[in-house]
């Protein structure tokens, strides 16, 4: 009878932690699957898209630092503004253009631009060569046009030999004083704008200043 009740009390025993470990795991997954949920809705919240995007500073909440999304200061903005604006000159303002009357041989080296733009513009000044001794053309400044004629956008060739078929004492070059992206790029001169400039005369040429 005694071993019987042993049999009877080891069979409970076994029954009860069966029934215990049995009663953990779905505690375990239900725990494990809330948490993965949660963890779920922070990964889809803080998809690289999202950390990118800008806050300002004033703006953040303890739910931003959180989900690791990216703030941005007032300074910060500044000085992005400050970076575009520096590299900006407005090709459609007379003021970033120059003339010159310069005799011939110049004494000015010149360049083609990349294939995306066209163009030339002044890579060098000979020493002792007139424009260097006029001292008002500097290296990087775009070939716009020579006397009335528009050369703005020309292959290397086709804008030089407007500048060696011109005739009198001087000839009168008017250039950009820019970059060919600033000249040619999104924000650069209209070739409406530029064909004015040219047929007005471009701009009055800079005496020398040496």
């Amino acid at each position: 009878m005694r071993s019987r009740m042993n049999a009877v009390f080891f069979l409970i025993i076994v029954t009860a932690d069966g029934f215990s470990i049995l009663n953990q795991n779905p505690r375990r997954q239900e725990v494990s699957l809330k948490m993965g949920l949660f963890d779920g809705v922070k990964d889809a919240f803080s998809a690289p898209a999202l950390e990118r995007s800008a806050i300002d500073s004033e703006r953040e909440t303890p739910i931003d630092r959180w989900m690791g999304w990216s703030v941005v200061s007032e300074n910060d903005k500044a000085e992005k503004v400050a970076a575009v604006n520096a590299d900006f000159v407005d090709a459609m303002d007379k003021a970033n253009y120059i003339a010159v009357d310069l005799p011939k041989p110049m004494g000015i080296i010149f360049e083609e631009n990349d294939t995306e733009y066209g163009g030339i513009f002044v890579q060098a000044l000979k020493d002792g060569g007139a424009a260097a001794e006029h001292g008002v053309l500097q290296e990087g400044d775009q070939l716009v046009a020579v006397n009335s004629i528009k050369v703005s956008g020309l292959p290397f060739d086709e804008a030089l030999g407007v500048i060696v078929d011109s005739e009198g004492e001087t000839t009168k070059l008017v250039l950009f004083r820019g970059s060919a992206k600033q000249l040619y790029g999104k924000t650069g001169a209209s070739q409406a704008w530029l064909d004015e400039l040219v047929a007005n005369g471009g701009v009055e040429a800079s005496p020398a200043s040496s």
